[in-house]
């Protein structure tokens, strides 16, 4: 009992010593592993430059001037957007940043609107970085031959391949002519089929340039969240000015839409490691005297407005109270986005899962064709025979056919959905085309459906089928016998009956 209790002591001494080493251990592996995702995760630092940005409220001054950018053409700048080109028949507007940009890196986030009342638009809205401004031309409203690069968002299918309305990415020397007939793809660095038409929520567009390489991001406008963007195009390698303008431009021409730009935002990158210089070293002593002196300005006119309303309106108090309440029609169109919205979002799911069985069938097709390859080289050594892989391969490839059907009808699905809403958005017009995008819609789940039916049917051949029960036995015909005795029974009653009538007959004469 006295050597139990001695050496207890040292039993946890030595279980404390291997905790405690464990921890470091642990902890120091941590460390190293968090310090090099850290490193290798790093993202650029991103600094706002206000002179090359605008977005509401107050966007435009009071003379219609846009701080820091010109507008030319039929661009109407308002409080809150700038309207590049009414929904009228061959308009050209465009707004360009006063001063160039000279930023090794860049990342510019673009707001907009494109809507209509027809089912297709025309003829679209192109973002700019080019060494000079194209305050008019031929190409979306901006002068062609630039040089530096062009972010097209076509809605009106030139070539009628039926491709548009598209996201294409265009770059120039300065020697090149846009090529309006083929809609620019025999031009194109990247692109991709987005509709960005009539959508419940502003379009957003991030642009990047980093490292020598273009990446476009968009947010489809199908939900409230700015930051749900997913990947359009990349281009590596390009080169473009070290400085130049930004711009956007808009045209119609026999459609019209409505282009409307709500913000521009500019930012600059800068690589980790190195700081950006500071603010204050970019913008001159007179300028920021001259800045201070109209923001003060400004303040005391506003205060003197405030002063004035107050004394006019004794009742009021601070600023009137918008409308909280939603109308009924606002709140059913509502629902409806928010539940084509998570249909959109479970069907985009469904889409990926799909891709991933797709490739895991191609990896089994490709490793069983393998197979087949040795099996004949060393077809003595074979423990599969030939044909045994062969109708796995079949069933294989029956898979993936099958698969890439279903996708095709999600794809579908889709479309129908994105048309739907297009359709909800265009100011509660087309009721009865609505419901037939949801019939379509109806109609294609449940060919979805079927064809996950039958694909599980296909792949579990050893499950019991299910089948209809069998109907009873029909009775056999009378036989000769029976039907004989049958006669005879019916002919003895019968003769029973005369003598009974007769019997019956003669016994009331009686009485006569």
């Amino acid at each position: 009992m006295a050597v139990s209790i001695a050496q207890r002591p040292a039993a946890g001494a030595r279980f404390f010593i291997l905790t405690f080493l464990t921890a470091f251990i642990f902890h120091h592996s941590v460390a190293e592993t968090s310090t090099g995702a850290s490193a290798s995760q790093e993202q650029p630092h991103r600094r706002f430059e206000y002179k090359y940005s605008f977005k509401g409220p107050h966007l435009s001054q009071s003379d219609g001037s846009i701080p820091f950018w010109i507008h030319t053409g039929n661009a109407i700048p308002s409080a809150d957007q700038v309207r590049i080109t009414p929904s009228l028949r061959s308009q050209r507007g465009s707004v360009w940043t006063k001063n160039k940009v000279a930023f090794e890196h860049w990342e510019a986030e673009v707001t907009f609107r494109v809507s209509g009342r027809g089912r297709m638009g025309a003829d679209g809205l192109a973002v700019w970085f080019t060494s000079t401004q194209g305050l008019d031309g031929p190409v979306y409203g901006a002068a062609d031959q630039w040089n530096g690069v062009g972010v097209f968002f076509d809605s009106f299918d030139n070539d009628g391949k039926k491709n548009n309305p598209a996201i294409i990415v265009v770059g120039n020397n300065g020697n090149l002519v846009y090529d309006h007939q083929n809609d620019g793809t025999t031009q194109a660095l990247g692109t991709c089929l987005r509709d960005f038409r009539n959508k419940p929520y502003p379009i957003r567009a991030k642009i990047t340039y980093y490292k020598q390489t273009l990446t476009v991001m968009i947010n489809n406008g199908f939900t409230p969240d700015k930051e749900d963007y997913e990947f359009c195009t990349k281009v590596d390698n390009m080169i473009i000015p070290n400085e130049g303008f930004f711009g956007i431009s808009a045209a119609t021409g026999g459609l019209a839409d409505d282009h409307d730009v709500l913000s521009f935002l500019l930012f600059r990158l800068t690589e980790p490691g190195q700081q950006p210089p500071p603010v204050e070293s970019e913008i001159p002593k007179e300028e920021k005297d001259k800045y201070q002196e109209e923001f003060q300005n400004f303040q005391q006119e506003l205060d003197k407005k405030k002063e004035e309303f107050q004394k006019e309106h004794p009742d009021v108090q601070g600023e009137p109270i918008e409308d909280l309440y939603e109308s009924v029609n606002d709140r059913e169109i509502r629902q409806v986005f928010e539940g084509q919205n998570r249909i959109h979002l479970e069907i985009k799911q469904l889409n990926r899962q799909l891709a991933m069985i797709l490739d895991e069938q191609r990896r089994y097709v490709s490793v069983i064709t393998d197979e087949i390859a040795k099996k004949g080289t060393n077809a003595e050594s074979g423990q599969v025979s030939s044909q045994q892989l062969g109708s796995v391969i079949a069933a294989q490839q029956e898979v993936l056919k099958n698969l890439n059907d279903l996708r095709n009808s999600f794809f579908e699905s889709l479309k129908q959905i994105g048309s739907v809403q297009h359709q909800g958005n265009a100011g509660g017009m087309g009721t009865y085309e609505t419901i037939q995008h949801f019939n379509d819609i109806k109609e294609h789940l449940h060919v979805v459906k079927r064809d996950v039916e039958h694909l599980v049917q296909r792949n579990n051949p050893g499950d019991k089928v299910v089948k209809c029960p069998e109907m009873p036995a029909m009775p056999s015909c009378l036989s000769t016998v029976h039907f004989a005795i049958f006669v005879v029974v019916q002919s003895v009653l019968f003769f029973c009956y005369i003598m009974y009538k007769s019997q019956q007959e003669a016994a009331a004469k009686k009485f006569f």
